[in-house]
């Protein structure tokens, strides 16, 4: 292993991975034995070799942008007018997807009479997005771009830009500028321009490709122009797909749906699902038992661009998976293939855990001797900076969670979310998640792990509930995101080491010193005048000598003209006796004080 150049590997309790033992072996003239049968899997078909003449397909568009741009309000007004549309023409909406008709009267791709569909993705935020592209599911066509008119170009506007600009470079993807919110009175539509112009969007205005339109969500106007719009640049793009081929599509979302069990919302890019037909997505196998538009109505197939519930999977798949078909036999060895796969690459995670801190615990040792050779020589070791970071890493706290959650899909967005909330003093470890309601088996996970549990918008039955409450495990539920990120941050705050301020509500100054007696014994009584503030009988003190601290207590007694007093103000004579503290001189300051707890800053 050395003459190979595996210094670092050659040691004997490094734990060593199938490719470097393949590697050794090729090394000493052996030829590995490799289990082609452990190796199956199921991909897509090959592209066509000539995709011109395939048939259209409806272009998948996703609306991003900045946080408050009006995404959500634009959405809901594009949900309406497909609801109105499909009250006369069957036209399907969802909150994973939903389409809005366009009439295709004038183009010739078209057969006469046709209908054609934009599908709309309802993923809001660009970090599902770019989730998904990271995947290589490839499935968004045209990102439309809202900017606000009242707020111009934002940090997820730039954002969406650059990523955009980085998905151009490697695929085929249109861009529509939307300029919302125009009906307000500050709206400033070429300000808007100006600022996208700079921050690098080629609008057409300014002589590049990127067109852009001026929409209102909240009144609908300029959303038959955006529609238009979109459909002209899908044209150009010239999107189309085979229907004949074996079917592929993406998860956009899943759950467990009340009465179909375990299902998925899928969009499909290639060929055309019908039931019966065996699926796989990741581990999750299914036997397509039932269609169902996305308003849960029966369908019989689903065509390349729209989006179609698939019920009868064995388990719920996660968001962003492909989805492929095959013969139920290739499924099953497919699935025991990537969960063995998923084991190893978890088996490789542990190997890599052991190794480092086999590494870590070999160096703390050779630190160790250096600082014992240097403690004998009389010298001091310098404190490195790993060892400041270890010891950090020690002490940080952690806020463990098991979350639960409507859809997969949601619940990948709150783990995201909550994942990076915290410092190096205290953070987030996500211990379980799950889609469905609170079951038992989730409180005895968080009382296991000594966790929290996050409902979101998901139900705790009364039964679980009492669970909780008797195992003293902590559940929060909501269906707002930005609640739940609110209140888990307020948790981890909450592990931060306390921070004090002190805050001097009086001062007395020591002038004459009596020895009186009480209750048979003699006590040393400071005679005072109050300087400043409020000199109160429950306050903490602290007594000052040449402006040194030399002593912090309460008081025993608080005497004004020799009756008990609860407060003295400015300008007035008390005296005062301390607690376990008879060492006052005159000329003393004695400063009364309330340390306030603040709390800590993530």
């Amino acid at each position: 292993m050395d003459q190979v150049g595996m210094y670092e590997e050659s040691s004997y309790d490094y734990v060593l991975t199938s490719d470097y033992a393949a590697l050794l072996v090729q090394e000493f003239g052996r030829n590995p034995i490799i289990n082609d049968e452990a190796a199956f899997d199921l991909y897509p078909p090959p592209p066509p070799e000539n995709p011109h003449f395939l048939p259209t397909r409806p272009p998948i568009v996703a609306i991003m942008g900045h946080v408050d741009h009006g995404k959500t309000t634009l959405l809901d007004s594009l949900r309406s007018s497909s609801v109105a549309a499909s009250e006369a023409g069957g036209i399907t909406q969802h909150i994973g997807a939903f389409c809005v008709p366009l009439s295709m009267s004038g183009n010739s791709s078209s057969t006469s009479g046709d209908e054609r569909l934009i599908t709309f993705l309802d993923t809001p935020g660009h970090a599902a997005f770019s989730a998904m592209r990271a995947r290589g599911t490839s499935v968004t066509d045209i990102v439309v771009l809202v900017v606000a008119a009242d707020d111009g170009v934002m940090p997820q506007t730039l954002e969406v830009i650059e990523l955009v600009k980085r998905e151009k470079e490697r695929d085929n993807i249109g861009m529509v500028v939307a300029i919302n919110k125009v009906d307000k009175p500050e709206a400033d539509v070429e300000k808007t321009k100006l600022a996208l112009l700079s921050a690098g969007v080629p609008l057409e205005e300014g002589g590049g490709d990127v067109p852009c339109v001026t929409v209102s969500g909240l009144t609908g106007s300029g959303l038959p122009e955006l529609v238009e719009m979109i459909a002209l640049v899908a044209d150009v793009m010239d999107l189309r797909a085979e229907r004949d081929c074996t079917p592929v599509g993406y998860v956009l979302e899943s759950r467990i749906l009340k009465g179909f069990g375990p299902v998925a919302t899928v969009l499909m890019t290639r060929g055309t699902l019908s039931p019966g037909t065996p699926l796989v997505a990741g581990t999750s196998s299914c036997s397509t038992r039932r269609l169902l538009s996305p308003s849960l109505q029966p369908s019989t197939s689903a065509a390349p661009g729209t989006p179609v519930v698939v019920t009868g999977w064995k388990s719920l798949p996660a968001a962003g998976e492909e989805v492929l078909a095959g013969s139920e036999a290739d499924i099953k060895k497919a699935c025991a293939n990537r969960e063995r796969k998923r084991d190893q690459e978890s088996s490789l995670g542990d190997v890599e855990a052991i190794n480092a801190a086999r590494q870590a615990d070999k160096e703390r040792e050779g630190r160790e001797r250096e600082i014992a050779y240097k403690a004998k020589r009389g010298n001091r070791a310098p404190t490195t900076m790993a060892d400041d970071s270890s010891v950090q890493e020690a002490k940080r706290n952690y806020l463990r969670i098991v979350v639960k959650g409507d859809v997969s899909g949601s619940v990948e967005a709150l783990v995201g979310a909550v994942k990076d909330i915290g410092n190096h003093l205290a953070g987030v470890k996500v211990v379980s998640t799950g889609v469905g309601d609170v079951s038992d088996s989730d409180v005895m996970m968080a009382k296991a792990a000594d966790a929290m549990i996050l409902a979101f918008s998901v139900g705790v039955p009364r039964a679980v509930r009492a669970s909780a409450s008797q195992n003293h495990i902590p559940i929060y539920s909501s269906d707002v995101i930005y609640r739940v990120i609110d209140d888990v941050r307020d948790r981890v705050i909450s592990l931060l080491p306390s921070t004090y301020d002190i805050k001097v509500t009086g001062e007395a100054t020591v002038l004459q010193l009596f020895e009186i007696q009480i209750k048979g014994s003699y006590k040393r009584i400071a005679g005072c005048r109050v300087t400043h503030g409020t000199v109160q009988r429950s306050s903490s003190v602290r007594v000052l000598r040449e402006e040194k601290i030399v002593h912090e207590g309460s008081l025993n007694a608080l005497k004004q003209l020799k009756k008990d007093a609860t407060e003295v103000r400015k300008g007035s004579e008390c005296g005062i006796n301390l607690q376990d503290f008879d060492n006052l001189q005159e000329g003393d300051v004695i400063q009364m004080f309330q340390k306030i707890e603040l709390p800590g800053e993530l």
